[in-house]
């Protein structure tokens, strides 16, 4: 009798594993096997916005304000994506947006995404201020070794086509403490002395910035910067009699929410 009772709840347990699996696969319109897992729902609408460089910069007496922030709304894969950078400079209340670029991004591997879409600099301040537009094609990820990289191909409205590339690099010290190496530069494929750009390599910016996690959400900093100005940009620069390489200190916040 016994038996004949444990053959029966065998029975009754594989009959309600069946019907769940089966239900696990409502509504998609294909039979589940016995060995899939769940579906999963890869609808949800997700955002957020980063604020990677909220900064003050010292050289000497030159006293700058700079922002690096981007922002995202969308799935998994596709994405809208807005980003801007620049600089105002504190004693003369003048300055630039270095792009302000909005884009759809498509994530096509775990860790890297293309971008597309249309890009605005401009100047401001008290001296007659310019602008200029670019389309924009773009790849963002997280390249080996954990280095995560920006590059931006630019064709702007007058023709004039460049590529930027920036890389950042983070070492754990402690769980909040963490050091932050950063690179960038500019290649330029004609002169527009209007902008100060000459052919060629323009720059080669490098930093390092030391920032404290008060929470996952935000952390001030510390650190020094870097920039030289190279080839026909430094020639351009010289004939303005602008500087062609500057050393800062700098401190600021990197928040996100």
């Amino acid at each position: 009798m016994s038996i004949m009772m444990n053959r029966i709840k065998w029975i009754v347990g594989a009959s309600a594993l069946t019907i769940a699996s089966g239900a696990g696969a409502a509504g998609t319109g294909v039979q589940a096997e016995p060995d899939w897992t769940l579906p999963i729902h890869d609808n949800q609408v997700f955002g957020q916005v980063l604020f990677d460089r909220m900064e003050y910069q010292r050289d000497g007496n030159n006293e700058l304000a700079l922002w690096d922030a981007q922002a995202w709304i969308g799935k998994d894969r596709n994405r809208l994506w807005v980003e801007t950078e620049g600089e105002t400079d504190l004693s003369s209340d003048s300055g630039d947006i270095e792009n302000f670029d909005v884009q759809y991004s498509y994530r096509f591997d775990r860790f890297w995404d293309i971008q597309t879409g249309l890009g605005a600099q401009t100047t401001f301040g008290p001296s007659p201020n310019k602008e200029r537009y670019s389309a924009i094609v773009g790849l963002q990820g997280l390249a080996p070794y954990w280095f995560e990289v920006d590059t931006n191909l630019r064709v702007t409205d007058d023709g004039d086509v460049s590529y930027d590339l920036e890389a950042e690099y983070d070492w754990l010290l402690t769980q909040r403490l963490i050091l932050q190496g950063r690179g960038e530069t500019l290649v330029a494929f004609s002169d527009v002395e209007e902008w100060g750009v000459g052919s060629g390599i323009n720059n080669v910016g490098l930093g390092l910035r030391l920032r404290y996690h008060f929470s996952r959400e935000f952390a001030p900093y510390v650190g020094v910067s870097y920039t030289r100005f190279l080839g026909n940009t430094e020639d351009l620069r010289e004939r303005e009699g602008e500087d062609v390489e500057s050393s800062s200190f700098v401190a600021g916040v990197r928040w996100w929410f």
